[in-house]
């Protein structure tokens, strides 16, 4: 007998998931919506490796990320590496490579899986997967109302509407000279841009103290938007994206945001959150010795979007990739039927061929608790007569066809 103090837990790691069917076939309908919406306006996908140089993450993502939140390692080569924590540095580095072989402006996008060291929570897990959505290349707002106008539309296509989300919007440059004077000194202002950012998971009074570390000003945003931001808004309203606010706290956690940054709010009390959201960063490249490209995008995490669907009652009804379960009445059955399985395999069908010997009662129920939607019946009689009973596992209906239209049926032709 084996020592139980050996043997490893069924536990995953605390903050990963794993996914069973019915999860996978959640996690696979988001990734279809994310990929289809992405290439409807035009954006092509990339990807790469999650291992990166350490320093990657140091030259540009705000400190509290690198020092706090990443798995980094060093490799047997002395090597300092770090699973991405994000995706936009690797796009960065990636354009920075081949950026004299590139057609700009460029519309990237990808679905990377991301690791972030952090404690566990709702809407937040230490891996998860996130659209990443970029056009480099464009200066004017265009850019910006474009790459809204996809975060928009890919919350429509999971099925929200106008009032289930809030798309806010606002300039790190207004609210950084608005700060600036608030201060004892400007050099404070990263820490006041992180304090801002951090304000809603804060209580009063835990802001208030912070806040009063690095201004002896009583604290307000009572800022109205610039002609940037105005001019993003009414943009947005001439595709009929109207959802839309000025939010002079937003900030976005990331250093590399130089301007507009907009951010997509659940408005469910059940779940009010911030979803998702990005912004401008012109000057990524430079990291690389390169010059600044005009760079707009934003990232979009699984977890938080599936919670958002869940909340509204949005998730999609499982279906197993599998159409039909085919049953042979007996062994010496199996050979026949595994001759019509490939028969339908051929024909698109995507088949499993029951290979217990059970009951046919049982082997019913195993195709009903699969939730696979058609049971196919071979039998002597079936092949001598060259017709099979299809039997809807849903509706009970049966239906005794030949395989042409076994084809045709289980279809929906």
């Amino acid at each position: 007998m084996s020592d139980k103090k050996n043997i490893p837990s069924t536990e995953s790691y605390k903050g990963v998931r794993d996914f069973y069917p019915k999860d996978m076939f959640v996690q696979n309908y988001i990734f279809s919506v994310m990929r289809t919406v992405a290439e409807r306006y035009g954006y092509v996908e990339y990807g790469a490796s999650i291992l990166e140089p350490a320093e990657l993450y140091r030259s540009k993502t705000s400190e509290e990320i690198v020092s706090e939140q990443t798995y980094t390692f060093t490799d047997r080569g002395e090597r300092e590496v770090t699973l991405r924590p994000e995706m936009t540095p690797t796009l960065a580095r990636m354009i920075a490579a081949k950026r004299r072989e590139l057609a700009f402006p460029l519309r990237w996008y990808s679905i990377p899986n991301v690791f972030r060291y952090e404690r566990p929570q709702r809407g937040r897990l230490r891996e998860h997967w996130q659209l990443n959505a970029d056009i480099f290349g464009v200066a004017s707002i265009e850019a910006e109302v474009e790459i809204i106008s996809l975060a928009y539309h890919v919350m429509k296509k999971f099925g929200a509407k106008d009032e289930d989300f809030e798309i806010r919007i606002n300039s790190r440059k207004l609210a950084q000279a608005y700060l600036e004077e608030k201060l004892f000194d400007r050099a404070h202002y990263p820490t006041a841009a992180r304090l801002v950012d951090r304000k809603e998971k804060m209580t009063p009074k835990e802001f208030e103290e912070e806040w009063q570390k690095i201004s002896s000003h009583s604290f307000d945003m009572n800022i109205a938007p610039n002609e940037l931001v105005n001019d993003v808004i009414k943009g947005l309203a001439t595709r009929d994206i109207k959802n839309v606010t000025f939010y002079p706290t937003l900030m976005r956690g990331f250093d590399y945001y130089i301007d507009v940054v907009f951010e997509v709010f659940d408005t469910n009390p059940k779940n009010n959150r911030s979803l998702f959201g990005g912004g401008r960063y012109d000057n990524l490249l430079e990291i690389f010795g390169e010059d600044s490209i005009p760079a707009v995008g934003f990232g979009m995490g699984d977890v938080t979007i599936r919670d958002f669907l869940e909340t509204r009652g949005l998730l999609p009804e499982y279906r197993p990739s599998t159409d039909v379960y085919l049953i042979p009445i007996s062994a010496s059955d199996l050979p026949a039927a595994q001759k019509i399985a490939y028969t339908l395999r051929t024909s698109g069908i995507n088949v499993a061929v029951d290979l217990t010997d059970k009951k046919v009662g049982d082997k019913i129920k195993l195709a009903d608790k699969q939730s696979i939607h058609f049971a196919l019946f071979v039998g002597e009689a079936e092949v001598k007569n060259e017709a099979y009973k299809l039997k809807n596992l849903r509706t009970q209906e049966e239906k005794t066809l030949p395989v042409e239209e076994v084809v045709r049926f289980v279809k929906g032709l």
